[in-house]
């Protein structure tokens, strides 16, 4: 094999992963999950510091009552005056926004 073939073949493949990837972002709108969680935790910590936290990477379907949503399911854990509370929360796996909190 030619040197030239070789770097004809590498190119083309950099390119196809390139447009692979560029349409796989299109294709699939959603946040990533952990930066979904990182803000969930933010927001959190500006009431006290937590002390644990958890997400599903997966989407699970969220019906309101009017319609249905793909959601990230996760909960988070922090000490309040002396007790332990859990919370367990849904968020719109497209915009981010949390759409159901229940403390546990």
């Amino acid at each position: 094999m030619k040197l030239r073939d070789f770097l004809i073949g590498a190119a083309t493949g950099l390119a196809a992963a390139i447009i692979i990837k560029e349409a796989s972002e299109k294709i699939s709108p959603f946040v990533p999950a952990n930066r979904v969680l990182d803000n969930v935790k933010d927001q959190f910590k500006k009431e006290s510091p937590i002390d644990g936290s958890w997400i599903y990477m997966k989407t699970d379907d969220y019906h309101n009552g009017i319609m249905t949503i793909p959601v990230y399911r996760g909960g988070i854990t922090r000490m309040n005056n002396g007790e332990m509370e859990t919370f367990d929360f849904a968020a719109d796996a497209r915009s981010g926004v949390v759409v159901e909190l229940v403390k546990s």
